[in-house]
């Protein structure tokens, strides 16, 4: 059977088991709450399961690691859709292009088991055609160029061969990111375009799930801030 994605599914009714990846992250542990409060089960490649302190029925926690193809196989094989969160962490010994390299995994495991949907976040530095940068914008550019360009260009180039997969993706950009909780709303737009500068890690997680389930912005790469 062959569904055709639009904003007007509701996923919810057609997707129940997800894999996620970067689960023990800060966008991470937010994100499992909330899928699980939705009734989805959750597939989550961890490296250290002892990480997660959430226990649920729901929720299948496996040891592994995003860089190793058997692993991520393991998680996306039996899923309706996958998230991936995944990002560099200060100090970890991971390739320079962590995130490219497992988005390439969970692709060819997503072609391999028939998963067609997909959502990866990355930053706000990450171009895309519909942003009007103001300077604000340019100006943070320019310092991820200076003192992250490998981290930058990982998730460059992860976007880009997301947008190239022929899969039902959205690429979820977020600026700074804020330790604190929730404010219960945020705005979708694009780079200058309906954005501020910041977001809470609760509430970016709270529009993942609702993408998961709504599926408003297939094929393109939002801007979700505050």
């Amino acid at each position: 059977m062959i569904i055709f994605y639009n904003s007007l599914t509701n996923f919810h009714q057609i997707m129940k088991t997800i894999a996620l990846f970067g689960a023990s992250g800060r966008t991470g542990k937010p994100l499992i709450a909330l899928l699980l409060s939705k009734g989805y089960t959750v597939k989550a490649l961890v490296r250290n399961p002892q990480s997660i302190t959430t226990k649920h029925t729901q929720l299948q926690l496996m040891k592994g690691n995003i860089l190793n193809a058997s692993d991520v196989e393991t998680v996306v094989q039996g899923v309706d859709a996958v998230v991936s969160v995944i990002g560099h962490v200060k100090g970890d010994a991971q390739s320079p292009m962590v995130q490219t390299e497992g988005t390439a995994h969970i692709l060819s495991a997503m072609q391999k088991h028939g998963v067609k949907r997909i959502i990866s976040l990355t930053g706000g530095a990450v171009p895309y055609s519909k942003d009007q940068p103001k300077f604000p914008d340019k100006a943070i550019k320019f310092i991820m160029n200076l003192v992250a360009k490998e981290t930058l260009n990982d998730a460059i180039a992860h976007a880009e061969k997301i947008a190239k997969s022929g899969t039902a993706w959205t690429v979820v950009r977020g600026p700074r990111l804020l330790e604190k909780p929730p404010v219960g709303s945020y705005r979708v737009g694009f780079v200058g375009v309906n954005a501020s500068t910041a977001i809470t890690y609760g509430d970016l997680a709270q529009f993942i799930a609702d993408e998961l389930e709504q599926g408003k912005h297939i094929h393109s790469m939002p801007f979700v801030s505050h």
